[in-house]
Formats: structure tokens, sequence, C-alpha cells
């Protein structure tokens, strides 16, 4: 497969579901075709998020991250659902059984979407053919629509298939990019969030292609290495490989520790708790992902295991955020007894560049600030090992 890819171009295509959530439960309640639909966290709160919306709520305006209140302003008769995590795992997992009975180069991305490598298997020279067979067989299959970009590289394939939804098939050339790319703001660039957006603009960089042919060494002053290699996207440029692997590698991140002497107490449970939090976040930011699924493991003293886990909406990294969640999940599940092991694990993992933040006026600021320390806290372990900072803790 290396050498066939190496000789050939690459063809890598990326497959996005679309309305993923939402489309899982049309699909599931067929009474749901056609409406207005909205999957939120807390239906019966109107302060509650939208996680995901049908095609028909757009047309009203309505969009993701935005409060039951203010979807229900714009589209009185939009019908909210509640999630359902597990369905939607069993539908992913069947989209990518699909996928895997073409090539086993298939990288699921995140729960909705994947990259695969399709040069051995048809090359450019089939390639809209096997995308169009592909999508067909994921909607007369699972009544599941999807779109999907065809391309040289990850990134090109991943803004091809942003170009055309739903159930849309694009292919975009490198040769291509100065023409359909370069004259798009910024903020539509994958990777790029409104906070790069800022930094670019203050170096008066609003445009893909003033990204592009910008000096490099102003580049990286102002966004260090992600910024570089925002650059070489720009100009089309991406090396990275489709990783069956890398897959495995997401799926969870964790750590735990055996005691010393057997813990009774809550209060004592507690430093142990802030500690595997604190291991598990470190890890995440060297491989700058985030996850959806908290859990714990207990071992009590008789060596009896309970693991229990939550899996939220909006990704988290930061150790207090993995933190609180297994404290809560601790205080409700632990049964009193003694002690043994505990353990910490973030799961459902996705690379954080691809996290939409769900953020209030209230924790903007805060959580900007932690973001950039925490990135800072990153590059000094890249550089330096694991252990060289150590948080402090202060009570208030």
């Amino acid at each position: 497969m290396t050498d066939l890819i190496a000789a050939n171009p690459r063809v890598i295509m990326h497959l996005d579901m679309n309305s993923f959530f939402a489309s899982v439960e049309q699909a599931a309640n067929p009474a749901l075709k056609g409406i207005p639909l909205a999957v939120a966290g807390n239906p019966k709160e109107r302060r509650g998020i939208l996680v995901t919306c049908s095609y028909e709520a757009r047309a009203f305006g309505v969009y993701t991250t935005m409060t039951i209140g203010e979807a229900k302003r714009l589209c009185p008769n939009l019908h909210i659902v509640p999630p359902r995590h597990e369905l939607y795992r069993q539908m992913s997992d069947s989209v990518f059984e699909v996928l895997r009975s073409y090539t086993e180069w298939v990288e699921p991305v995140s729960i909705d979407e994947a990259y695969i490598d399709t040069t051995e298997i048809g090359g450019l020279t089939h390639a809209y053919e096997l995308a169009r067979e592909i999508q067909m067989r994921i909607f007369q299959e699972l009544d599941l629509p999807c779109s999907i970009g065809i391309a040289p590289n990850k990134f090109l394939a991943k803004t091809a298939s942003d170009m055309k939804k739903p159930m849309g098939i694009t292919i975009l050339r490198k040769r291509e990019v100065a023409r359909k790319l370069w004259p798009l703001p910024v903020l539509e660039m994958h990777g790029i969030g409104k906070r790069t957006e800022e930094k670019l603009h203050s170096a008066g960089i609003h445009t893909i292609g003033e990204l592009a042919v910008a000096e490099k060494l102003k580049i990286e002053a102002l966004l260090g290495k992600n910024g570089m290699r925002l650059q070489q996207c720009a100009n089309g440029v991406d090396t990275r490989p489709v990783d069956p692997e890398r897959a495995d590698e997401r799926k969870s991140i964790g750590s735990s520790t055996t005691l010393p002497v057997d813990l009774t107490e809550m209060e004592d449970c507690i430093p142990i708790f802030e500690r595997l939090a604190a291991k598990v976040a470190t890890r995440l930011a060297v491989k700058s992902l985030a996850g959806v699924t908290i859990s714990i493991q207990i071992r009590y003293a008789d060596w009896q295991n309970t693991t229990r886990s939550r899996t939220i909406h909006q990704p988290v990294y930061l150790a207090e955020d993995i933190t609180k969640i297994a404290l809560e999940l601790f205080r409700r599940h632990w049964n009193n007894e003694p002690i043994r092991l505990l353990g910490v694990t973030v799961g459902n993992l996705i690379e954080r560049n691809e996290m939409v933040e769900q953020l209030t006026f209230d924790n903007f600021e805060q959580q900007e600030k932690e973001y950039q320390m925490d990135q800072l806290v990153s590059s000094l372990t890249d550089r330096f090992g694991e252990g060289v900072i150590k948080k402090g803790w202060t009570n208030k």
C-alpha cells in the first residue's frame, strides 16, 4: 500500500454525515422527516443548547449551539428531542462498517466523519463513481445522508466535503486552491476559529490567500507551529497519511493508581482524582485532544471493580473539568466500601481544532485564558518532558 501511494497521486475522501444526530432521529422515527427538528441537551430548559438541527430547521436560521429559546423564537414549530448517544454510536458503527467493506484504510475522525484512502481502489479515475456508490449505500441501507469530499490530501478533502451539503460530492484539486479558496475569509478555513481569526486580522491578514503568501516568520511569531501548519494548508499542502490505527489511539486516555492504603473517606479521595485528572489533561494536551465521555474506575478492597461514565455534549480537556465530572460520578456511585484503586479516563476523543466551543458571555474569557495556559504547558512538555510544570492549587 505504501509503495502504491508513493508511486501514484493520493486520493483521499472525507465523509461527513449530514446533521448526523438529527438524521438518525429522523431515520428512527419517519414522522420526524421533513419537519424542523433539533436535538438538545435539555429540551425543557429554554437556555439549553442545540446539539444539532435538521436542514429544515436551518432554513429558519436555526443553528447548532443556539439556545432553545433563541431557536424557538426563529422557528416556533421546532420539534426538540433529547440526545440518544447509544443509538448514535450504533449508527456510527454501521456507517464505518460500510466504509471498511471497501478498504481497510479508514480513519474515523469523530462519531460522524472519517477519512478514506482510495488510492489503490480506483484512484482519481473512478473516485466520483466510488464516492457516489458509498453515499447511496449509506443512504439506502441506513437512511442517512452524507457529503463526501475528494482531494489529494486530508485538508482539501475536508474542505471539499463542506462545499456541498446535504448529499454532496465535491472534487477539489490542488491547482484549484488559489481560485476557490484564496478569496475566502480566513474564518472559513478548516482549523481557524474566532480567536485565530482575530490574531490574523490584527496582522492585516483577512483572506486565505493572504495567509498563504504571508511571510513565514510573521506567521510563526503570530501563531507558532500551528500557524506554519495552517499556512501550508492554505497552500493546499497536507502530508498527513490516512492512519486506521490512529482511531484506536484516540479512543481514550486514562490514568489510574493503586492506593498505598485502602481509603474510606471522601476527603481523602478528592486529591487522588485531582492528580489523576491532571495527568490525563497533560496527555490530552500533548496530543491536542479533547473528549466527551468521562469514566471512573473504582476497585474495592475485596477486588470488586466498578466502572461508571458520563457522556457530555461539549468536549473537555482541562483538568478542572475532568475532576468535576469524575467527582460527580464518584459521589453518585461509591458504595462507601474501602477503596483499593481509583482511575479516570476521557474517551470518544477528537482533535481540539475540530471542536465547536459552546461558550457563553460569562465563560468565554476564562476558557480562553485557560486554553492559552494549556497550550503553553503543552509546548513546554513537548520540549522538556512530562513533569516539568506542576500546577499550583490555591484555596479561595
